[in-house]
């Protein structure tokens, strides 16, 4: 029984910290929620996609701690203090477009862009597993066994971002999109530090 004078729902609710796209928010939360109706119904934050709900189409790809993670199978609760980054996110502060971003435009790696978001986080994913030396199934054993980072060939880009569906058929598009911020010199780290806001209740 819950405690005198709590409302029988109180059992079935937290309240979460969630650093969303550098904003800090406390969400009070029902524990079967997902992180993706979260960030969608509570955050307004749209561009996540929900597609077929069951962590097969990669729509709702969003970065948690720097790792890419399907936000439709993730209970918002069970994130409480994560730092999320959504499509939303990727963009400077100025309004400039994330080297993704710009290479999706310039090759052509979208149509109804419905998958577009998902797309972007999971490639921003792909970039810091392979810099950081992670091997996927096609990784060479040689490559694989250097604590070096791994060389994205196309081959390699299919593979990663291989979770990530497109009804469209824009593949060439995104593994020549990924390809093009490989070849890209590293863009360099801003100076200013940002600063965590006042976080907003949302209950």
């Amino acid at each position: 029984m819950p405690p005198a004078g709590t409302h029988p729902a109180d059992a079935h609710h937290s309240r979460v910290a969630l650093r969303v796209n550098g904003s800090d928010h406390v969400l009070d939360v029902d524990h079967r929620v997902t992180l993706l109706d979260a960030l969608r119904e509570r955050l307004d934050l749209t561009g996540s996609k929900k597609g077929c709900d069951h962590g097969q189409c990669g729509a709702c790809t969003v970065l948690v701690d720097g790792r890419r993670v399907n936000s439709c199978l993730l209970l918002a609760v069970t994130q409480d203090g994560a730092e999320v980054t959504t499509v939303e996110g990727l963009a400077d502060d100025d309004g400039s477009l994330h080297p993704l971003q710009e290479a999706f435009l310039e090759h052509d790696a979208f149509q109804c862009g419905y998958c577009t978001p998902g797309q972007l986080c999971s490639a921003l994913g792909v970039l810091r597993e392979a810099a950081a030396g992670h091997p996927s199934h096609v990784t060479e054993p040689a490559a694989a066994a250097s604590t070096g980072p791994v060389v994205l060939t196309a081959e390699e880009v299919r593979e990663r971002l291989s979770g990530n569906l497109c009804r469209c058929g824009a593949y060439n598009g995104i593994v020549d999109a990924v390809a093009d911020v490989c070849a890209r010199p590293a863009p360099p780290k801003s100076a200013t530090a940002s600063t965590a806001p006042r976080p907003d209740v949302i209950v």
